[in-house]
């Protein structure tokens, strides 16, 4: 448009498509590139709608960050709108006490849903919450679950609904005159089927470490055997696994295993030696006896830093801490040969597995593990031959004891 009307909105474009004209707002490439967190947005076509979207929110928005000032969106999204019902979910405990790479992944999936294009050209985001019903949301579902691309995406449609699903519920307790009870992301029909996640056998484990030693990485060696043999996540290893957990003062002959997860802590003694003496891990115990102490983490990056000149822990700062450790084994993992399905996550899933085939039983691997439950168990032990072999032979010697016919 060559001539805009009194009162136009900073930052506010109009396109004449062949559909018709349609207002956008796009913030400035230099505030783009200085990490302004409004991104731009289809407007739709009206008018009016489009103004007050500019004039209420996202320039009001735009300057507060600007000024450095209050950057909630939650006193600058309309009231009752789904943009405020995320950012009231996100200030909330519920979201806050989540750890970074999780907060993270919710941050996609919100982001998702409300950043997505109507056929009017608005957000979803700018919905008021009582017009958001169930079909709303079936019809939704079946547009996330394709990509941009064509190409199927159920897993990233499934947690999608599920995190705003509980965006709704908190939202909901806070402010219940204002969001209604019945969450319309409750009762979705799901066509999609988790994929469980590789587990690595020992073979694999030992020819991941040789490479990894081979390459100059052998942190990252370590880091996949303590998963595989103390069955200790990634962030606790790389974030808080220090050489004070390793034979303390109160526990000379055992290794403190600490497992965060759903914002609970279980510390888990795990003994290194038998009543006999037999040490339990004896590939894992003389790597860490030769290790190089390189900070009080156990396990940090095997060069210094350039600048800082110190050896500096692998997991960053951001939304994702573990991106680089995870771009290191990906790149490790292909210089071994083995198949792309492992990750690094896949080390802690075969230590599981490998317990179960040498026959543990649930409360063994839960006191390993630092489970609660079995069925917290029963996501990281993969059903193998081997144990079906060994639960036969064990129906095998019973029936034995008996005197039947096994004889």
């Amino acid at each position: 448009m060559k001539r805009k009307p009194p009162g136009w909105p900073k930052y506010m474009e109009a396109k004449l498509p062949a559909g018709g004209i349609r207002y956008f707002w796009n913030a400035p490439t230099w505030a783009r590139k200085r990490g302004c967190p409004i991104k731009s947005e289809a407007l739709g076509t009206d008018y009016a709608a489009a103004k007050a979207r500019c004039d209420e929110y996202l320039n009001p928005f735009f300057m507060s960050w600007l000024s450095g000032g209050d950057r909630d969106a939650k006193r600058q999204a309309p009231i009752a709108s789904f943009d405020w019902l995320v950012a009231d979910y996100k200030s909330s405990k519920k979201y806050t006490k989540r750890p970074p790479r999780t907060r993270s992944s919710y941050d996609r999936a919100l982001e998702d849903v409300a950043g997505y294009t109507l056929t009017d050209g608005r957000r979803f985001g700018v919905l008021n919450v009582n017009s958001i019903k169930a079909a709303t949301v079936d019809t939704l579902y079946e547009k996330l679950k394709v990509g941009p691309d064509g190409k199927p995406r159920h897993r990233s449609a499934l947690l999608d609904m599920t995190v705003c699903k509980l965006a709704w519920k908190v939202a909901h307790r806070n402010h219940p005159t204002i969001v209604p009870a019945t969450n319309p992301f409750k009762g979705i029909e799901v066509e999609y089927e988790s994929k469980q996640n590789r587990a690595a056998n020992l073979a694999e484990l030992v020819q991941f470490v040789r490479t990894a030693d081979e390459d100059g990485s052998p942190s990252l060696g370590t880091a996949a055997m303590i998963a595989f043999y103390w069955l200790v996540r990634e962030e606790d290893i790389f974030g808080r696994m220090a050489w004070s957990d390793y034979r303390p003062v109160e526990h000379p002959t055992a290794v403190q295993a600490w497992h965060h997860k759903n914002r609970k802590t279980e510390k888990v003694i795990i003994p290194l030696f038998d009543a006999d003496g037999t040490e339990l891990f004896p590939e894992l115990m003389v790597r860490l006896e030769s290790a190089a102490r390189n900070g009080t983490l156990m396990v940090m990056r095997d060069n210094p830093d350039p600048r800082k000149k110190i050896h500096m822990p692998w997991m960053t700062g951001g939304r994702n801490p573990m991106r680089w450790v995870q771009a290191e084994v990906r790149r490790l993992c292909r210089a071994a040969g083995l198949p792309d399905e492992i990750s690094f996550t896949s080390f802690r899933h075969g230590g599981h597995t490998d317990g179960a085939d040498s026959g543990l039983t649930d409360a063994q691997m839960r006191a390993l593990g630092g489970h609660k439950t079995t069925a917290a168990l029963l996501r990281y032990t993969k059903e193998t031959e081997a144990q079906r072999r060994v639960g036969a032979r064990k129906r095998l010697d019973k029936r034995t004891e008996r005197g039947n016919l096994s004889e």
